[in-house]
């Protein structure tokens, strides 16, 4: 019998309104008791003095390159990194080689998810066949192989007819749809933010509206079948009144934002002097899309934070800025980058900024955990509220290291991550 004890941290759990002084004890992997001074002498103890002892954050939305694109990326490094970021649990994009479209697949991903993963993983399958946009891929097979979401997240569902279908068929599962909301003929291979600073740098914009058209659609569409819709990688301040003014309605649509959005703006591109690491897909918006996003996250609009870990070998980054591909890897900055942006600038109380990283993606892809719960799966997560660090994309355990924030001071790390009441990571 394994026992864990969690001793003198500050618990905050939104589960349960927890915010105070107490014990975790955990007994074969579960959640055995929180109270005030507990004792016991079997168990292995840590002190959690001075700490945050919260329910396992959860990222909704990382690609994990496994199958096929290994060398960017597998699922052990990626969970290794999860588990490094303070993440018990993740749910990976189906964009691999072969594409998770079909419950071979996804049963493939989650074998080499129980034999190497540090953290939890939740395969989110197709949409469509192969992300072509043409024909819907197996979704009722793969959510009896485990998936618990439906996405072609990397390309659009350009068909609103084959996004209604989508729609449709998930309300069979109650599973989500998420999308990424992009229309291709707007954003006409662009590589940046339209606005002045695209002009000034001689690069391709891609304009709000590219965004904003399909998360319209969507909230439609919710309206139109009653479908749970999740709106991945949110960038905009118009998407965010269309969620706004969807969940006013009564709608079943939700959404995340990522730690890049919120933290740099357009101009980082040309501060950076074309660094490949400030391209991402939405891209980098302008300041007053990062205003709207903060302010949609402090007022609730905003339910989750995520990740959009995109892992990409060190040469493919190093190409010209229009031909390199999207994205940063984000698993092992995240905490700190939001903790510092909204608990210690802008004063989000600890509760709900752990409800953006457990308890909400937690309920709305109705995953286990999210809760320190008596009897609920022993995964916690630990953090220091005042250690500062620099980042060090070297000391990474992703594969990649990608990342825009490289020799970035940041408050709020992660100390220790416990899946399953296993420790996982602990920062040495």
């Amino acid at each position: 019998m394994s026992r864990l004890l969690i001793k003198n941290g500050r618990v905050v759990d939104p589960s349960q309104k927890l915010d105070e002084g107490l014990d975790v004890l955990v007994v074969d992997g579960k959640i055995a008791r929180i109270a005030e001074r507990i004792t016991d002498k079997d168990a292995q103890v840590v002190d959690a003095t001075g700490l945050v002892v919260a329910p396992g954050f959860i990222d909704v939305h990382v690609h994990l390159r496994e199958p096929g694109y290994e060398y960017k990326e597998t699922i052990e490094t990626g969970s290794q990194a999860a588990a490094a970021g303070g993440f018990t649990a993740v749910c990976c994009m189906p964009n691999t080689n072969p594409v998770n479209d079909n419950p071979a697949v996804t049963e493939y991903i989650l074998a080499r998810a129980r034999e190497a993963a540090a953290a939890r993983v939740y395969p989110i399958g197709a949409i469509s066949k192969g992300l072509a946009g043409e024909e819907l891929a197996e979704m009722g097979e793969m959510v009896l192989a485990g998936a618990v979401a439906f996405s072609d997240d990397g390309k659009p569902v350009v068909s609103s007819y084959l996004m209604r279908r989508a729609m449709e068929y998930s309300l069979l599962f109650d599973v989500p749809i998420v999308d990424h909301c992009e229309e291709p003929t707007l954003s006409a291979r662009g590589v940046m933010h339209e606005g002045a600073v695209a002009t000034r740098l001689g690069l391709r914009g891609i304009p709000a509206a590219a965004e904003e058209v399909m998360v319209w659609r969507n909230v439609i569409l919710a309206q139109l079948t009653g479908a749970r819709v999740h709106i991945a990688h949110l960038s905009t301040a118009g998407s965010l009144e269309a969620v706004r003014q969807a969940k006013a309605r009564g709608l079943r649509v939700s959404c995340e934002v990522t730690p890049h959005h919120l933290t740099l703006t357009d101009q980082a591109v040309a501060e950076s002097n074309y660094d490949t690491n400030t391209k991402m897909n939405p891209p980098l918006r302008s300041a007053e899309h990062v205003e709207a996003l903060v302010e949609g996250v402090l007022d609730g609009t905003v339910d989750c934070l995520a990740t959009d870990h995109a892992p990409h070998h060190w040469d493919e980054k190093s190409v010209e800025f229009d031909k390199a591909p999207f994205g940063i890897v984000g698993l092992e900055t995240a905490l700190p980058l939001t903790f510092d942006l909204l608990v210690v600038k802008h004063r989000m109380p600890l509760s709900r900024f752990v409800a953006c990283w457990s308890t909400n993606p937690a309920r709305l892809f109705k995953l286990p955990g999210g809760t320190l719960k008596v009897g609920s799966p022993a995964d916690i997560t630990v953090f220091d509220p005042e250690l500062r660090a620099v980042v060090n994309p070297e000391k990474f355990r992703s594969r990649s290291r990608n990342t825009p924030f490289a020799g970035k001071r940041l408050r709020g790390w992660p100390v220790m991550t416990v899946v399953g009441g296993k420790v996982v990571y602990r920062r040495g």
